[in-house]
């Protein structure tokens, strides 16, 4: 009953739990990527046609911008539940205090504290009665002071929205977010929308998914049986953001932009994110339209299997093993394609690009996280010179304009087990393969060298005195 109520199969639970038994396997890393192998490096020029080429064709395509914002904001705000509970004090709690009237939510803060309260009801404020952002979503945090009022971070993706991906008029944004705050999104939107509106001269298509229940995975004790809570129940938990291909194949969309919630700066620096996210797709409709001609020879008869086959080396960034031929081609044509933004790496954390060997004797590129890397191959780690800051176009159909269905694209060894715990015991957890992991493994990915100023993630609230932010 229990199994059969998250939408699950006992054959399902079994497999999960067997995971759990073997665990998952580390992945076949060959090299880095890098900017002489694997990682585009367009030239000033190169850029602007991609961009034109995108703009020439958006209003004939549907277009949509999908921004995960489940994540609840507790690791942005952990430091200051450990200053108020437990009275630690660290550096992070002096830099917050020191410029506590920095902050865009400054404001709003000072309607439920006075300046003069002492430093653990400033903080407390923030967190709890008051601000109430150690309950609250990062979406639904105030991000950015303007001279026209503070922006929450989901404020930043309407206007976003509206400078890349509007079509024809039309800005469809689509946020998954967690059950409990889908109310406290559509009522910030909906005040805020018509200003965005009249501001840009558009209209929003706004939807709101949750991560599905079938997707949850079976908590297990330390040896591997089924973990009960202290009623007897069996515990399952959400798998992570690997569990949002689910909520991604069920938009209809020529065109998906992928980008955390978190991932935004104020409008004096959006102009490299907005070039630099029209240029991504521009090259994905670029390849699109080649693959389309080329599988429509390949499936004739008259394709010239050379050509197609440096069109997979260098324009797909498939390595071919020796032995290919007309049908392993057409096979590697037909799949959802991603054009993914990299970044310098300057030490942020973040998955890199790596060339990986597949089972059908191919070598393509994927984004592999430290822990997907088996101690004999972690040096390699060192060699890579870029970084994944989740800056994803996705062409999701066909060239016959049907839609891929994405889950058949997903590598099910690329899981994550993790320590956890509940109600004070200790307990394993198990993880989806990542949504830009092994959720999408078995895509074409093309990885493009982006500046560093498209990447202003908030991972601490001290990251909103960065200049990104200001």
């Amino acid at each position: 009953m229990e199994i059969a109520a998250h939408g699950l199969t006992v054959e399902r639970v079994e497999r999960q739990i067997e995971n759990f038994r073997r665990g998952f396997p580390y992945l076949k890393v060959v090299s880095a990527a890098s900017p002489a192998d694997g990682i585009m490096m367009l030239s000033p020029q190169g850029m602007e046609e991609a961009r034109r080429e995108y703009e020439a064709a958006v209003d004939s395509l549907e277009v949509v911008k999908f921004v995960p914002a489940s994540g609840a904001a507790t690791r942005m705000f952990k430091e200051l539940f450990e200053f108020v509970n437990e009275g630690k004090r660290g550096k992070g709690i002096d830099v917050l205090l020191d410029h506590l009237s920095e902050f865009a939510f400054y404001p709003e803060l000072m309607q439920y504290v006075s300046p003069e309260a002492d430093d653990r009801t400033k903080v407390s404020a923030i967190i709890r009665d008051g601000l109430c952002y150690g309950s609250k979503p990062k979406g639904l945090v105030t991000f950015h002071a303007y001279p026209e009022g503070a922006r929450k971070a989901v404020e930043e993706h309407l206007v976003e929205g509206a400078m890349y991906a509007s079509a024809g008029g039309r800005v469809k944004i689509h946020f998954t977010v967690s059950p409990e705050h889908v109310d406290g999104f559509r009522t910030l939107l909906a005040e805020k929308q018509p200003v965005y509106e009249k501001r840009f001269g558009v209209k929003y298509d706004i939807s709101f998914s949750v991560q599905k229940a079938s997707t949850d995975t079976i908590a297990v004790n330390p040896d591997n049986t089924p973990f009960r809570t202290d009623d007897g129940r069996l515990l399952f938990r959400p798998a992570g953001h690997g569990a949002l291909i689910e909520n991604l194949n069920d938009i209809d969309a020529d065109i998906i932009f992928i980008k955390n919630i978190d991932n935004v700066t104020t409008d004096a620096r959006k102009g490299d994110t907005v070039a630099c996210k029209k240029a991504l797709a521009g090259v994905l409709v670029h390849l699109q339209r080649a693959v389309a001609e080329h599988l429509a020879a390949l499936r004739s008869g008259k394709a010239d299997i050379a050509a197609v086959a440096r069109f997979a080396m260098k324009e797909l960034c498939i390595k071919l093993p020796q032995n290919y031929d007309a049908a392993l081609l057409e096979a590697l044509l037909d799949r959802p394609i991603r054009v993914c933004g990299m970044v310098r790496n300057e030490g942020e954390p973040g998955g890199g690009p790596f060339w990986v060997a597949n089972a059908d004797g191919t070598q393509t590129l994927q984004i592999a996280e430290s822990s997907q890397i088996s101690p004999d191959d972690m040096h390699l780690m060192k060699d890579a010179t870029h970084f994944n800051p989740v800056d994803l176009v996705c062409g999701v159909r066909r060239a016959d304009g049907t839609k891929f269905d994405l889950t058949k694209y997903v590598d099910p060894e690329t899981g994550f087990i993790s320590s956890k715990s509940s109600g004070g015991r200790e307990l394993r957890a198990q993880e989806l393969p990542g949504l830009w992991n092994g959720a999408m493994a078995h895509w074409n990915t093309v990885f493009v060298d982006v500046p560093v100023s498209t990447f202003s993630p908030v991972k601490v609230v001290q990251d909103l005195l960065r200049p990104q932010h200001r």
